[in-house]
């Protein structure tokens, strides 16, 4: 089953030096048909202006897979990560036990891009931690780059049985993808333009799918996207067991 979301229909949220598009409920915005997929809990495409700096604060019990798209990305936090990231950089915090962050503008002069998704970790209570890796368009042109998953080696690991994707494809380009049965997908077009199980999807448009289900994209302009992979039936843990 494939559900398109619309850019337009995706909340938007302005804070001055930050504009969002949070695609499920996340702080004040509150919609009980969207609170995420799986333990995929929140997915956010955030913009910050020249020199902005989003303030260290706190979480837990949550996987924080960060995925910059445009700019230059800092990262600060209390357990010794750190540093900038560039475009085509993943990088996952594991939050755990309660740990401290900040997301940062790093240039002075020019905007930053990147989208932030929380995906909920098998176990409670971690050891908070940081894991990064800088990968390059070439990367993943003209192909779908496994770039997340919990087996770790060639990409970051994650703490669930969850999985995510890259892709940056030229026109008329193909690329598929099997979401299996007890699982959902979350399609986002980063940019550009394709059609998904011949359906047209834009920038900023996302696709929802339930499998059993074939994802299959076709490129129509040069189009950048990120598919995530989860399971739909989980057990939350530690602070979000009983939410």
């Amino acid at each position: 089953m494939i559900e398109i979301r619309r850019d337009a229909e995706i909340h938007s949220e302005e804070g001055g030096w930050f504009s969002a598009r949070w695609h499920f409920s996340f702080d004040n915005y509150r919609d009980p048909k969207r609170m995420g997929i799986g333990p995929l809990r929140v997915f956010n495409d955030d913009r910050l202006i020249a020199g902005a700096i989003w303030p260290m604060h706190p979480h837990r019990d949550v996987e924080g897979i960060t995925y910059v798209v445009e700019g230059h990305f800092r990262h600060e936090d209390n357990v010794g990560g750190g540093g900038v990231l560039e475009p085509g950089a993943m990088q996952r915090m594991t939050l755990g036990s309660g740990a401290l962050h900040s997301e940062q503008n790093a240039s002075e002069t020019e905007p930053m891009r990147f989208l932030q998704f929380w995906i909920l970790p098998d176990t409670a209570g971690l050891t908070p931690g940081v894991e990064q890796r800088q990968f390059t368009k070439e990367d993943f042109t003209d192909r779908l780059l496994p770039v997340l998953g919990p087996e770790g080696g060639d990409v970051v690991k994650v703490h669930q049985d969850a999985g995510a994707y890259l892709a940056r494809l030229n026109p008329t380009v193909s690329v598929e993808h099997e979401v299996a049965d007890g699982r959902g997908g979350y399609l986002y077009v980063i940019g550009g333009s394709a059609t998904v199980n011949d359906e047209q999807v834009a920038s900023g448009d996302a696709a929802v799918f339930t499998g059993p289900e074939e994802v299959k994209v076709n490129a129509e302009d040069v189009t950048e996207l990120i598919l995530v992979d989860v399971p739909l039936d989980f057990e939350p843990v530690g602070v979000w067991a009983g939410r």
